[in-house]
């Protein structure tokens, strides 16, 4: 497997690097928080506690009273420079500082700024808000109702409703299920959750009046992105932006979009002449920024007796808050949804989707899944076990039965994906072997003539990575190609510039290894940087897996741009022509001589001291890599599950996760990736929402009642993998860092189903709390 290196090389990144890096647990800190300039101020969000409420009156003069304080700032007065409202990722706009209302609880109000944060968060106590309740909208199957308030009076559109997205043939799937032989049907809701990455988000805004330029230390995901869309908000020449995105302590989709805290730090900074910093609470964090998910889905499946899926039908209701500010392609309102046809061979189906808006913060991000990929994958691996139930039959049999066959890649489906390579019945295989699976199918049936509860679920899913092809994918109008600069110094040694910003996937380590493969270059010689847009070539960030598939290929397409001048100066150094040469990894040598040989090392100083005649000095090369498809890895994990009857407590026994992302780079980060990922799965699966009550206050705003897995709760993970490569990728590989996310959550779920199918249990909705469990037992007369 080409790139494939010892664990011993390299490393997982460094999403932490000191112990007292910690703090970020509680929300204390970020790594933009270390940065301090001269004269630094600090600003602080007055936020609304209300749901929806009109401002009768902001009143700022006792906060501006108070000695420190810098400035105040309200929507009306961004409102003058014509700031009061930005421009989202998805073509709506978002207030920047609430003017007329507010829209949902947390939603930002004032802005302080003082000289030191102290002082900022007091004067906020002091803003004086008065607001007149309006009926609250929370339940997105209320939001299209005549009777239910309109929320949005800003749009000319008076309706709660976004958008409606379909894909299919509405009138072939209908015709199949009008005559199938057996139906299956699931309402499943991906609740609403939050990527709570490790750092929360922040920024410090430094104008300098003197050059005209101002320098914006930011916790993003994509500076370059974020740099353009600063100076299509702020009417700031980008000539004169630079954006420097630090080490960041996770992202997970979380640090894509454009906050308001960051644009009141830039005006405040432009009004102020001086930096701003603004840092957000953990609690901030978790009800205002970007939540993933909240889809109400119904899947249909149309099968023949002997188990064969002709047909899959799909209506899901997205909830989007109170403002459409997800994160994802121009093209697909609802995201990547529509892979939801997951690995299987389906004949025709059809899936529609609407957005509405609710009295809920805004969102709609990818956490860790290429675009609603997470919800599609749980949809249909759902559906396929409620039909299992339906037919009375094995889930492995029926998912081997109805599964894409290999030799039908590249495989166009029915929603209209070309998927570019698969073996899922490989995947399946090892790990049916490695769970055992037919010995705990036997154990499972002792178990319930003993009357304990013990279930095993299966997810066999497809996850699409890679965006994108420029002929499809952009975000906010922007063409989603990657980037990537090498240059290559005289004594041999390398500086690799990237469009991407790591969150602690290790890039360093990874882009560093394919220059090595590439050119020979000692990984340990590769100094790889990002997150700096004054340095790094233009590139839209790393989000949806798209790091290696993309960033990955323009990185070993510009080095071996670089190998074809250094064949060139080789062969003059050896006296002979190009076509006289082979290639091994770090050197060039005459064929039938390989005595007779140059190495990287001796063509880089050529290339400053000796090159041919008419030939440019240097050694270095950029590429902007547009990928032809997307990659589709995929992989099959099975959960088996131990119920406490008189707790409802779930107890995850084994986990087994077999991936395919193609060829791997490097098997230690990847092993990481695949266990952060899980982790995140068990976390949403039976701890993590976040709700609202009737009022629009949120439950699950704190880490008290938004549980974050420890090393107590989470299980040993035992991996295992295949490999298909992608045949268009310039080195197969596919991406797997969002993988785990996207599978796990069917597999716990189909897992405790499983556990409780006999009692004709046939779906229950994440998160799996033992309260849950406990009361269906309750009410099948399994416990008093």
């Amino acid at each position: 497997m080409i790139y494939q290196t010892s664990p011993e090389i390299g490393g997982m990144g460094h999403s932490i690097k000191r112990k007292e890096d910690l703090r970020f647990i509680q929300g204390k800190g970020n790594y933009v928080d270390d940065v301090h300039l001269p004269d630094m101020a600090y600003g602080h969000i007055v936020r609304s506690p209300y749901a929806h409420a009109r401002l009768k009156s902001v009143n700022i003069e006792k906060a501006k009273a108070l000695p420190g304080v810098l400035a105040v700032i309200t929507g009306e007065d961004l409102a003058k420079s014509n700031l009061a409202w930005m421009p989202t990722l998805f073509f709506d706009k978002q207030m920047v500082l609430a003017t007329g209302k507010v829209l949902f609880q947390s939603q930002e109000v004032a802005f302080v700024v003082a000289e030191d944060q102290y002082t900022a968060a007091d004067a906020a106590e002091l803003v004086e808000v008065e607001y007149e309740e309006l009926p609250v909208l929370v339940d997105p199957h209320k939001a299209l109702d005549p009777e239910s308030p309109i929320l949005r009076e800003d749009r000319e559109e008076k309706s709660n409703h976004i958008f409606h997205w379909e894909v299919g043939d509405r009138k072939a799937t209908d015709k199949v299920f009008a005559d199938a032989e057996v139906k299956a049907e699931v309402h499943a809701v991906f609740q609403r959750c939050h990527p709570a990455p490790l750092e929360t988000c922040g920024c410090v805004a430094d104008f300098n009046a003197a050059t005209g330029r101002i320098t914006i230390y930011l916790t993003s995901q994509a500076p370059h992105a974020h740099r353009t869309l600063f100076a299509l908000v702020g009417g700031i020449p980008e000539n004169n932006i630079r954006v420097i995105s630090p080490d960041i302590g996770g992202g997970f989709g979380n640090k894509v979009p454009i906050y308001p805290g960051y644009v009141c730090a830039v005006v405040a900074s432009l009004t102020l002449g001086r930096p701003v910093k603004w840092i957000e609470s953990r609690s901030e964090n978790l009800q205002s920024t970007g939540f993933a998910r909240d889809y109400h889905m119904t899947a249909e499946l149309a099968a023949g007796q002997d188990g064969k899926i002709k047909a899959m039908r799909v209506k899901t209701l997205a909830d989007h808050g109170a403002f459409n500010a997800a994160a994802q392609p121009t093209k697909f309102p609802a995201g990547l949804f529509s892979i939801c046809t997951g690995a299987y061979d389906f004949p025709t189906a059809f899936c529609e989707v609407d957005g509405v808006y609710t009295n809920k913060a805004p969102g709609g991000i990818a956490y860790r899944c290429s675009f609603r990929v997470t919800e599609a994958a749980y949809l249909i691996e759902r559906a396929v076990d409620v039909l299992a139930q339906e037919l009375k039959t094995d889930p492995v049999e029926l998912r081997r039965k109805n599964f894409i066959p290999p030799q039908k890649f590249p495989y166009k489906s029915p929603l209209g994906w070309s998927y570019d390579s698969g073996d899922y019945e490989a995947a399946m295989k090892v790990a049916l072997e490695t769970v055992g699976y037919d010995e705990l199918r036997k154990e499972q049936q002792e178990k319930r003539k003993k009357g304990e509860l013990m279930g095993i679920g299966i997810s066999s899913f497809v996850e699409v990575v890679g965006a994108g092809p420029a002929h499809t994918f952009d975000i906010a109008g922007i063409k989603m190609f990657d980037s990537c600069e090498i240059r290559v110094h005289p004594t041999g040694k390398a500086m690799c510039r990237m469009g991407t910003k790591s969150q602690g996937q290790g890039h360093e380590t990874t882009y560093a290894q394919i220059v090595a493969q590439e050119l020979g270059i000692p990984a340990a010689d590769v100094t790889v940087e990002e997150g700096d847009t004054d340095t790094a070539p233009y590139g839209l960030g790393t989000y949806a897996s798209r790091s290696t598939p993309v960033s990955g290929a323009a990185t070993a397409m510009a080095a071996r741009k670089i190998r074809e001048k250094a064949k060139k100066i080789a062969a003059h150094l050896l006296e002979c022509s190009e076509e006289d040469l082979d290639w091994e990894p770090g050197k060039f040598f005459v064929k039938g001589a390989p005595s007779k040989a140059k190495t990287i090392q001796d063509v880089a100083f050529a290339a400053y001291t000796n090159m041919p005649d008419g030939m440019e000095a240097g050694l270095e090369a950029v590429d902007y890599y547009d990928p032809p498809n997307l990659t589709f890895p995929f992989g099959t994990y099975i959960c088996v599950v131990d119920i406490d009857k008189g707790t409802g407590e779930v107890k995850v026994r084994r986990f087994v996760a077999v991936d395919d992302c193609g060829n791997i780079i490097n098997p230690m980060i990847v092993e990481g990736q695949i266990h952060g990922g899980l982790t995140e799965g068990l976390a949403i699966a039976f701890m993590q929402q976040i709700g609202y009550d009737e009022n629009g206050n949120v439950q699950g705003g704190s880490f008290m009642d938004y549980l974050i897995p420890t090393a107590v709760e989470t299980p040993h993970w035992e991996t295992g993998k295949t490999c298909t490569p992608s045949p268009h990728h310039p080195f197969g590989a596919k991406g797997v860092g969002e993988s785990p996310n996207v599978g796990s959550p069917a597999a716990f779920v189909n897992a405790v189903v499983d556990a409780l199918s006999h009692l004709g249990v046939k779906h229950i909705d994440m998160p799996i709390a033992p309260w849950k469990v406990w009361n269906i037992l309750k009410e099948k007369g399994v416990v008093n």
